[in-house]
């Protein structure tokens, strides 16, 4: 069993993550990350929500920028660039990360809110 200072993934589905945003919102040791294009997160992303994209070159420079110690919210499109952006910040030392399976596109079938549509 894992300790708490060990690094850990958790799936949450798009309900889970919707409350957990609602537990910590405004708390600024979350963070909710779109790892879509800067184009997909134009289109509509999750109110609070950062952009780093997963595809750019400097993608794993930019995640070592951010800090190891705040829980994350990780999001894409459908989930799989999210799941491999977790598994390469669980590797870079992050504490607390959450891939939100499903991604965006779940979220919206859910009928939860985006912005910038």
């Amino acid at each position: 069993m894992a300790s708490s200072s060990e690094p850990s993934i958790q799936n949450l589905d798009s309900r889970e993550s919707s409350l957990l945003i609602r537990e910590r919102w405004g708390d600024p040791d979350f963070v909710i990350l779109d790892v879509r294009t800067p184009r997909e997160y134009e289109m509509g992303r999750i109110e609070g929500s950062i952009n780093i994209d997963y595809h750019s070159p400097t993608f794993e420079a930019e995640l070592e920028k951010l800090d190891r110690d705040k829980m994350y919210l990780v999001y894409c499109l459908a989930g799989i660039r999210s799941r491999n952006a977790a598994k390469m910040m669980e590797r870079l030392g992050f504490r607390d990360v959450r891939n939100m399976l499903g991604g965006i596109r779940q979220w919206d079938l859910e009928g939860l809110p985006i912005v910038g549509r």
